[in-house]
């Protein structure tokens, strides 16, 4: 009897280190590090995957980042809804780690909620071009993945690679769904 628990133990032991040494490769890698004042000011949304929160969103999503008076990130999310008014969300981000991370939270519930850690959402930039001019941003899990540009447009070889890298990092890219971006400027 003791021998056939000791099988079963090392047989456990065996497929949790496996589990471990597995979960390394399945981890989402996040880019090195995030230069904040780099990163701030207008994004436009190119993709994402699907979320119940952004379902009333048809075009035009963009989000605008500046610093705000504490050291933290204002976030103003805005889209435009299909009866074709502009509907804009406020929020919080605060980066994780030290001053160059590239993982931060987000919160867009009230400030007197901010000390439940389920008002926050993860936000790890995984992929920056060294311009600052494209990035796609994600979570540890991979629920959420967004491709954002600092153009409503963004080239197709450059979006192509993207979704290589992305690929590469186990996303199903199958899943994204475009953003349309339309002009609102009158010639």
């Amino acid at each position: 009897m003791t021998k056939i628990y000791s099988t079963c133990f090392a047989g456990l032991l065996c497929l949790f280190s496996l589990a471990a040494f597995g979960q390394s490769d399945d981890q989402v890698k996040t880019i090195p590090s995030l230069d904040v004042p780099r990163y701030l000011g207008t994004w436009y949304e190119i993709a994402k995957f699907p979320n119940w929160f952004q379902k009333k969103c048809v075009s035009n999503t963009k989000a605008v980042y500046s610093v705000r008076p504490d050291g933290n990130l204002k976030v103003l999310n805005s889209c435009k809804t299909a009866e074709g008014t502009l509907s804009e969300a406020e929020g919080t981000a605060r980066q994780i780690g030290p001053k160059d991370s590239p993982k931060l939270e987000v919160r867009f519930a009230p400030a007197w909620l901010s000390f439940l850690p389920m008002v926050w959402g993860d936000y790890w930039v995984i992929d920056l071009d060294p311009q600052y001019q494209v990035a796609a941003v994600s979570d540890p899990r991979r629920e959420y993945l967004w491709i954002l540009s600092r153009t409503p447009q963004l080239d197709k070889k450059v979006y192509d690679e993207l979704l290589q890298r992305l690929q590469a990092q186990q996303f199903d890219v199958r899943k994204l769904e475009a953003t349309t971006q339309v002009s609102t400027q009158k010639n």
